[in-house]
């Protein structure tokens, strides 16, 4: 594989295995995060931290973001220190952060004028997948585009698919979330059910955790919420976004969504309750209230 310099904005929980992957796949890594501190076992590792997105931006020919909410992927593009102020022609900016639609269109829109061009890559797989470099990632933008970031989005996924024009990634990251959502409840009642009955889970999971009821949140989550683990692969206040952003989007579609209603406000009520920064594995706290 030819190496790149890639810059990198981001290094939460997901940012931080996409980029030692990275780092791994021998690729040269621009940072920048807005604490310092959080980038430096990365640093230790290699890659380079900057204190501006656009100073980063500049090292990078290819620039990937994996951050928080639709506002901070305002910022890091448009902002007075942000993406765009270090544009150039050939470059490419590769928004991994679930995010608006309009947005992705917005940014899409925003690199063709200044001759780049732009993906927008959702991510599903949590830390584990971001760790061991198996997410699956949904991707919208040019078929000419994704066809030269292929490379890179094979060191941190497996499952990679072109779902269509701009925005449409997004759009597949709001199926997936909405799946997520209501799946969580049923993988959550199954775990309470079971114990009301005085089951022994643990054998409980190797039974349905192949059958029918097979899901990624019961093979992976279940065990964690049986432990007590309440540690974020994804954050509750993240899903909380997501989930927004997902019945916002079926509102203009004059689409009703009443499972995904219910899980937000489960969440909702878990979050007034002090839970944002735990996993959203955390929901099988609701029913033991």
């Amino acid at each position: 594989m030819m190496m790149t310099n890639i810059a990198f904005i981001g290094t939460g929980v997901m940012g931080q295995g996409m980029i030692k992957n990275f780092l791994k796949a021998g690729h040269t890594v621009h940072l920048y995060t807005r604490t310092k501190e959080r980038a430096l076992p990365l640093v230790e590792l290699g890659a380079t931290w900057y204190d501006t997105a656009q100073a980063a931006a500049e090292q990078g020919d290819v620039i990937f973001t994996v951050v928080g909410y639709p506002k901070d992927v305002e910022e890091v593009y448009f902002g007075d220190y942000g993406i765009f102020k270090a544009a150039q022609q050939g470059k490419i900016v590769v928004d991994m952060t679930t995010s608006q639609p309009a947005l992705a269109k917005k940014i899409a829109d925003a690199a063709q004028a200044f001759g780049m061009e732009a993906l927008d890559a959702p991510v599903s797989g949590g830390d584990i997948g971001a760790q061991n470099g198996t997410l699956s990632i949904m991707v919208g933008g040019s078929k000419q585009a994704f066809e030269k970031v292929i490379p890179l989005f094979e060191v941190i996924g497996q499952n990679i698919v072109l779902q269509g024009e701009a925005g449409a990634g997004q759009h597949t990251k709001m199926c997936n979330q909405i799946a997520i959502a209501t799946n969580m409840i049923g993988v959550c009642e199954a775990l309470a059910y079971g114990k009301k009955a005085g089951l022994d889970m643990e054998r409980v999971l190797q039974s349905i955790a192949t059958g029918a009821a097979g899901s990624w949140s019961l093979s992976n989550l279940a065990p964690r919420m049986l432990q007590g683990d309440k540690e974020p692969g994804f954050y509750i206040r993240h899903m909380i976004k997501d989930m927004g952003i997902a019945l916002d989007e079926a509102s203009r579609m004059e689409l009703k969504l009443p499972g995904l209603a219910m899980a937000k406000a489960m969440y909702d009520e878990l979050s007034a309750k002090g839970y944002d920064q735990n996993g959203t594995q955390a929901l099988i706290d609701y029913y033991e209230m």
